[in-house]
């Protein structure tokens, strides 16, 4: 291959990861109506024309949005580790680091989506195996980083209340700034869970 067309690719790798980003940005900021292709080109500091090169339509691009967003949060819960941690710290770790996945940038344009795949079956249809990929990856993330028996079909029901409660902070962080509340729940919940799970006292 030629240098002169190495360039090239890589400035358009760089220009259909930007028309990424701002469009996921576009969509946990604007929300799904006023993300419009012309928006998010603007965001990304491309032309409309360039845009449409990698993505002819907006679903195009949607769904190319997605798939990036899901990615970036499943590699997020696939490579997460813990300091050398015991009993109740590990579990507040671990516990702060799950938060952490479903409160930020990345959450909220998945929202925005949900949102409109509520009313639309072939995005809903597009999402869900995404989602439900992503909610795999971070279920056995956090029986990996707590090193517990997945088996035992109690810890796999604290596991799987644990992360229902991660989204509902997540969602109470949409509006307004929740930090300090959720700090709170989070320190007090990592108690219970460790003692939940035989932890504790390890």
């Amino acid at each position: 291959m030629s240098t002169t067309t190495e360039p090239k690719q890589d400035r358009s790798r760089l220009t259909r990861q930007r028309i990424l980003e701002a469009a996921v940005e576009s969509l946990a900021t604007r929300g799904w109506e006023a993300s419009s292709v012309s928006v998010i080109a603007a965001e990304a500091g491309a032309s409309r024309g360039a845009l449409q090169h990698h993505f002819p339509t907006r679903e195009d691009l949607i769904i190319a949005a997605l798939d990036y967003m899901f990615e970036q949060r499943t590699e997020l819960a696939t490579t997460m580790t813990v300091p050398d941690l015991r009993g109740t710290d590990r579990v507040a770790h671990v516990l702060r680091a799950v938060v952490d996945l479903y409160v930020g940038t990345l959450f909220k344009a998945a929202l925005q989506v949900w949102n409109a795949a509520a009313a639309d079956p072939v995005l809903r249809d597009r999402i869900l195996p995404l989602e439900r990929k992503f909610g795999s990856g971070v279920h056995e993330m956090t029986v990996r980083l707590l090193d517990v028996d997945d088996a035992d079909p109690r810890v796999r029901a604290l596991i799987q209340g644990t992360l229902d409660m991660a989204r509902g902070l997540a969602l109470a962080d949409v509006l307004t700034d929740d930090s300090r509340r959720r700090r709170r729940v989070v320190d007090t919940w990592a108690g219970q869970l460790a003692a939940g799970l035989g932890l504790a006292g390890n």
